[in-house]
């Protein structure tokens, strides 16, 4: 058993976020472990591009209030304490809503190997973030 070594707080690359984001790595595991996870914080209106994992995600939100949407317009709100998966392939985005700062734990699992474990895609536009938000799917 060993303690992991922290990593710095890093700021989140505009290629794949609209506005600023910031997050800690919690762990990325070494083979044989696939586990990811990392604590992000999204200023208000902040958000990720589009994009998909190979083998899904799950967010846990910590604070705030996080949106997350799909190619069908869904944008579901979700308050602390609630999870949401997203399952392997399905695009989608997260983020703040406009008004307050929003944290999650975001998981996921490498491909392993050469195989990406996140395809990302172009910046979320402003009616796609606004769409009309649903509580519970």
């Amino acid at each position: 058993m060993e303690f992991v070594q922290q990593q710095p707080t890093s700021k989140a690359p505009a290629e794949w976020f609209t506005g600023d984001v910031w997050w800690d790595v919690i762990v990325a595991g070494q083979e044989p472990s696939r586990l990811r996870a990392n604590l992000v914080r999204f200023a208000p209106g902040a958000r990720t591009h589009w994009h998909s994992h190979v083998l899904g995600q799950t967010l846990h939100v910590i604070s705030g209030v996080a949106l997350i949407g799909t190619r069908d317009g869904t944008v579901l709100e979700a308050h602390p304490g609630e999870t949401v998966t997203c399952p392997p392939g399905e695009e989608h985005w997260h983020g703040a809503a406009p008004e307050r700062f929003m944290e999650h734990i975001a998981m996921w699992e490498g491909a392993g190997g050469d195989e990406p474990e996140t395809a990302w895609g172009e910046a979320v536009g402003e009616e796609q973030y606004g769409g009309a938000r649903t509580r519970r799917r």
